[in-house]
C-alpha cells in the first residue's frame, strides 16, 4: 500500500476514534508505517488526546515531548487542552514561554486560548500580561482575540476594560456584541446591557439567550418572561434558561410551567432542561412531579445520560425517597461517575444513614475509583449528622495521609460541625484555633450554630464578636445569638439584639415550608397574609393541637424570641410554617398516606415534637427536609434520633 493510501486510512481511523485505547492503537500503526512524524498525523493525534478524548492529556504531553519541531498548531492544541483541564492555572503560560524561547510564532489562536486560561482562573494579572503580548504581536484588534479579551475582562469583573477591548475591535461581529452584553450582566449592570442589546446592528438566537440568562441571573424574572414571549424563535437553551432561572430563584411552579409548555409545543426536552426541572423538584420537594419526569426520561432515553441520572438520584433523595434514589443508583444507572458516588453518599448523609454512607465509600474504593475532595465533604457530612466523631476524624486525616488531598476550608468546616453537633464545643473551638488557614465566616457561623443547639452563651458571645469582623449585617447570626439568649431567659439581651437589628436595618429571612398535594405545590410562610388555603390549614392545625394536648402535648416555648405571656408564645409557635404545611397535608390527603414537607430553615424543637406526636397519634408518616437534613417521623420517633 502506498504512503498516501496509508495516510488516508490513518486520517479516516482518527476521525472515528472514540477512546484513548483506540488512539494508542492508531498511533502504533502510524509508527509501524513511518507516519508518526507526519505533521498532519501528529497534529490530529494531539488534538484528540489534548482536547477531545477524556483522561488523555498526559498522553498528549508525552506525544508532544517527542515531536522534534512543534508548529504553532501543536502548541495551540496543547495550550488549549491544558487550559481546559484541572491543572494549575500557570501551566498554559509555561507552554507559551517555551513557545517563545523556541521562536515559534504565536497566532490569534495562541492568544485566544491563553486568554481563556486567564479567564478560567479569573486572573487579571495573567490576562493583562497576555493582552500586552497580543498588542506587541499585533493581534489585539483581531476579531477572535478581541472578543476573547472582552470575555476575559468580564470574567475578572472589569467591565470598563471589557468595554475598551470591545471598542478597539474595528468591526465587532455578533459574537463580540454578545460578549460585551454578558460583561455588563456579570456586574449587574442591566441598564447598559439593555442599551447595547437595543444598539446591536443584528442579532442571532444566542443574543436573545444572552439576555435571558442575564435577566434570570440578576433575578429580573418578569423582564425575562417578557423577552421570552417576544423572542422570534426559541431553542433548547432558551427553554432551559427559563426553567433553571426561575427554579434557582424559588419560583418552582413557573419552572414546572415552562417545562409543561415545552412538552405541549411538541419539543423534545434536552439534558439541560431535564436537569433544570429535576433541580426544581429537588428544591421544592416535588416528589410526584419527579416520578412523572422519571417515566418521561425512560421513554425518551435521557435516563442513560450520566448527568441526568445523577440529577434524578439527587431529586429523589431531596424529595425524601432514599429508596428510589438507591434504585436509580443500583439498578438504573449505567456508568457511574465520581459525581454519582458523591451524590449517593450525600443522599445517605442527608437521611442520617452515616454507616451506610461509609459502606458505600468503601465499595467505591473497591471499584478502583480515586476519591476527590468533594466526596470527602459528603462523607464528613454523613459522619457529622450521625454522631460518628471517631470515624469523621479518621476520614479527615486519611484525606492527606492516604490520598494526598489538601484540606480545604469546607473540610475544616465539616470537622467543626462534627465536634459541634456532638456537643464537644471546647474541642470544636480548639480545632478552629489550631487551623493552619484563617477561619472564615462559615467556620465561625458553624460554631455559633453548635452553641445555639447546646445553649453555650459564653462561647456564643465570643464567636459572634469574631463573626462581626466578617459579615456584621448577617441576619442569621443575630437570630442565632438571640435564640441562645432567649433559651437562657436573658430577655434584656434579646431586646438589645433586636434593637441592633432594627438600627442596622438587618432583616430576618422569613421561614417558609412547601408541600405538594395532587401535583400542586403549596407554600406557607409564617405571619404571611391570610388566604383561604392558610385558613384551611390553620383550622385543621387547631383541631390537631387540641387532640395532641389531650395526649399530653406541652408546647416547647423556650425558643420563642419574645418576653411575652405563655399563651402568646404558644400561639406564636402554632403559626410556624411547617405546622401549617403538615396540617394542610392532613386535611387534603388520604388517611395513611405519607406527608412530605420542605422547609428553608432548621426545624424548631416544638415543631419536631409535634411531628413525632402526629406520626404516633394519627399513624401518619411525615418526612421533613429542613436546612440541615431529613427527618422521617414514624410511630412517634424521628430518624434523626433527636440528633440534628
Amino acid at each position: 500500500m502506498s504512503d498516501s493510501r496509508h495516510l488516508q486510512c490513518l486520517i479516516a481511523s482518527l476521525s472515528r476514534c472514540r477512546s484513548l485505547v483506540h488512539l494508542q492503537q492508531i498511533h502504533a500503526l502510524a509508527s509501524k508505517t513511518g507516519l508518526d512524524t507526519d505533521h498532519l498525523v501528529v497534529g490530529k493525534l494531539l488534538l484528540l488526546s489534548a482536547a477531545v478524548l477524556p483522561d488523555a492529556l498526559d498522553y498528549a504531553r508525552r506525544l508532544f515531548s517527542v515531536v522534534p519541531s512543534p508548529d504553532p498548531f501543536m502548541y495551540n492544541t496543547l495550550i488549549r487542552g491544558v487550559s481546559d483541564s484541572d491543572e494549575p492555572p500557570h501551566h498554559p503560560f509555561l507552554l507559551y514561554s517555551r513557545m517563545c524561547r523556541q521562536s515559534v510564532p504565536p497566532d490569534s489562536f495562541t492568544f485566544a486560548f491563553l486568554l481563556k486560561a486567564a479567564a478560567n482562573s479569573k486572573s487579571l494579572v495573567l490576562g493583562r500580561q497576555v493582552h500586552s503580548h497580543a498588542v506587541r504581536h499585533g493581534f489585539d484588534a483581531h476579531l477572535f482575540v478581541g472578543t476573547t479579551l472582552v470575555s476575559m475582562y468580564a470574567e475578572c469583573g472589569r467591565v470598563a476594560f471589557a468595554r475598551k477591548a470591545f471598542d478597539d475591535i474595528p468591526q465587532p461581529n455578533v459574537v463580540a456584541w454578545n460578549a460585551i452584553i454578558t460583561a455588563h450582566f456579570r456586574v449587574d449592570d442591566m441598564t447598559n446591557a439593555e442599551r447595547l442589546f437595543d444598539q446591536m446592528p443584528w442579532r442571532n438566537l444566542t443574543s436573545w439567550n444572552v439576555m435571558l440568562a442575564g435577566y434570570t441571573g440578576v433575578g429580573e424574572l418578569e423582564a425575562a418572561r417578557t423577552l421570552f414571549r417576544d423572542m422570534p424563535q426559541k431553542d433548547p437553551i432558551s427553554w432551559s434558561t427559563m426553567i433553571i432561572g426561575f427554579a434557582s430563584h424559588g419560583h418552582f411552579d413557573d419552572a414546572f410551567g415552562f417545562f409543561r409548555q415545552l412538552l405541549k409545543e411538541g419539543l423534545r426536552p434536552n439534558e439541560m432542561s431535564v436537569t433544570g426541572v429535576l433541580s426544581a423538584c429537588s428544591q421544592a420537594g416535588a416528589f410526584e412531579t419527579g416520578k412523572i419526569l422519571h417515566g418521561h426520561m425512560k421513554k425518551s432515553g435521557l435516563s442513560t445520560i450520566t448527568a441526568v441520572a445523577n440529577a434524578l438520584l439527587n431529586a429523589y433523595a431531596r424529595c425524601g425517597s432514599i429508596q428510589m434514589a438507591c434504585q436509580v443508583f443500583d439498578l438504573e444507572m449505567g456508568k457511574k461517575s465520581i459525581v454519582s458516588w458523591t451524590s449517593m453518599i450525600a443522599a445517605l448523609a442527608m437521611h442520617g444513614h452515616g454507616d451506610k454512607a461509609i459502606e458505600l465509600f468503601n465499595e467505591m474504593e473497591e471499584h478502583g475509583l480515586k476519591p476527590d475532595g468533594v466526596i470527602f465533604i459528603s462523607l464528613l457530612y454523613a459522619c457529622s449528622h450521625s454522631g460518628l466523631v471517631e470515624q469523621g476524624y479518621h476520614f479527615f486525616h486519611r484525606m492527606e495521609d492516604v490520598y494526598g488531598i489538601k484540606h480545604s476550608i469546607e473540610h475544616y468546616g465539616c470537622m467543626v460541625d462534627l465536634y459541634g453537633r456532638a456537643g464537644l464545643l471546647d474541642a470544636a473551638y480548639d480545632f478552629v484555633m489550631r487551623m493552619p488557614i484563617e477561619p472564615n465566616a462559615i467556620i465561625w457561623r458553624t460554631l455559633l450554630g453548635a452553641c445555639s443547639i447546646h445553649g453555650n452563651v459564653g462561647l456564643a458571645e465570643l464567636v459572634k464578636k469574631k463573626l462581626s469582623k466578617f459579615e456584621p449585617g448577617d441576619s442569621g447570626d443575630y437570630v442565632l445569638l438571640s435564640n441562645i439568649y432567649a433559651v437562657a431567659g436573658k430577655w434584656k439581651d434579646v431586646a438589645n439584639i433586636r434593637r441592633s437589628m432594627n438600627n442596622e436595618s438587618v432583616r430576618k429571612h422569613p421561614g417558609w415550608s412547601s408541600i405538594e398535594v395532587d401535583k400542586i405545590l403549596y407554600m406557607f410562610v409564617a405571619n404571611d397574609e391570610c388566604c383561604s388555603v392558610k385558613e384551611e390549614a390553620y383550622g385543621k392545625l387547631m383541631e390537631i393541637l387540641s387532640r395532641l394536648r389531650k395526649e399530653g402535648y406541652i408546647p416547647e416555648v423556650t425558643s420563642v424570641l419574645h418576653d411575652i405571656e405563655e399563651e402568646e408564645k404558644e400561639d406564636a409557635i402554632a403559626q410556624h410554617s411547617e405546622k401549617l404545611a403538615v396540617a394542610f397535608g392532613m386535611a387534603r390527603t388520604s388517611t395513611g398516606s405519607a406527608i412530605m414537607i420542605v422547609k428553608n430553615l432548621r426545624i424548631c424543637r416544638d415543631c419536631h415534637l409535634v411531628m413525632k406526636l402526629i406520626s404516633k397519634v394519627y399513624e401518619r408518616e411525615i418526612v421533613v427536609r429542613d436546612r440541615s437534613r431529613f427527618h422521617s417521623f414514624r410511630e412517634g420517633f424521628c430518624s434523626c434520633g433527636d440528633y440534628w
